[in-house]
């Protein structure tokens, strides 16, 4: 959320100028474009008289607002009541089961909003099938979220992945569109990153490397430092790593389960955010750094 859009609420609806792909994030279920907003519902009709919606066919449905309180909330019967009210006042061809265009009317502290209504898709889901997998890997939906905090703007960014193991990372950033290439030292890993890649349909290079090896300038660079019985660093080799990461970019992501903000501190970078992203009782730290 602060990546995306900059604030930090426990409010589950968000209210912003910034036009997010709901499908971006596994943490968002859908946007509404607002077009109209009144103060009452009584005046929220009245706008919508006469909307017409022309060469598609569209339907109308009620968002609940999870912010509101028990006694703000309409029971189902109310929903649909309020769906076929405001359905009524628009002119065009409805379509129940297929729409071409879907309308949501939710609401607010302030009154009522109407908008097109884009739901998000779990693309992240479909990438958990993958021919190669490994059980350290992150998650893809740990991996995705990762990749929205790396680059909240996609637009000119140029990322790297210096230790892409079997290319969890590199998947969900190239299901977004961005431009993204990936390493590691590992050739049996490098082989099944570039399987899992080729099985989505994507192309990314991905080149067998040392992290210390790497060269280029990057926008920001993202490293889930290994930690699995076969790749046990000294932090003389996490510092390496860390500070041939500042030769790569001015922005990283390090997704960490040990502290290791001294080490950071060591390689120039300054830890500008940080989060924790728990499964049972294991955890992992994610931080900024610039």
């Amino acid at each position: 959320m602060r990546s995306l859009f900059g604030i930090d609420t426990s409010l589950s609806i968000v209210e912003s100028s910034k036009r997010i792909d709901p499908s971006r994030s596994p943490f968002i279920k859908a946007r509404i474009d607002v077009s109209h907003k009144g103060a009452s519902l009584s005046d929220m009709k009245q706008q919508m008289k006469g909307l017409e919606i022309q060469d598609c066919t569209f339907k109308i449905i009620y968002v609940k607002n999870e912010d509101l309180e028990v006694n703000e909330t309409a029971r189902f019967e109310e929903r649909r009541k309020i769906e076929r009210e405001i359905g009524l006042l628009v002119q065009g061809q409805v379509d129940l089961h297929h729409p071409e265009i879907i309308f949501g009317i939710m609401k607010v502290r302030e009154g009522w909003v109407f908008g097109r209504y884009t739901k998000s898709e779990s693309v992240w889901l479909k990438h958990q099938k993958k021919p190669q997998n490994y059980s350290t890997a992150l998650s893809t939906r740990v991996a995705r979220a990762v990749v929205n905090i790396a680059a909240p703007h996609t637009e000119g960014m140029k990322m790297i992945d210096p230790c892409c193991g079997a290319g969890t990372v590199l998947i969900e950033a190239l299901s977004m569109g961005m431009d993204i290439i990936g390493s590691d030292l590992n050739p049996l890993v490098t082989t099944s990153a570039r399987e899992n890649i080729a099985h989505f349909g994507f192309e990314c290079e991905v080149a067998l490397l040392d992290l210390r090896d790497v060269t280029g300038r990057y926008d920001v660079v993202i490293i889930d430092m290994p930690y699995n019985l076969c790749s046990v660093l000294t932090q003389e080799e996490q510092l390496e790593m860390l500070q041939s990461a500042r030769k790569l970019a001015k922005k990283m992501v390090v997704i960490t389960i040990e502290n290791i903000d001294s080490l950071i501190e060591q390689a120039d970078f300054t830890i500008v955010d940080r989060c924790v992203a728990k499964k049972s009782t294991f955890s992992r730290q994610v931080l900024v750094c610039q």
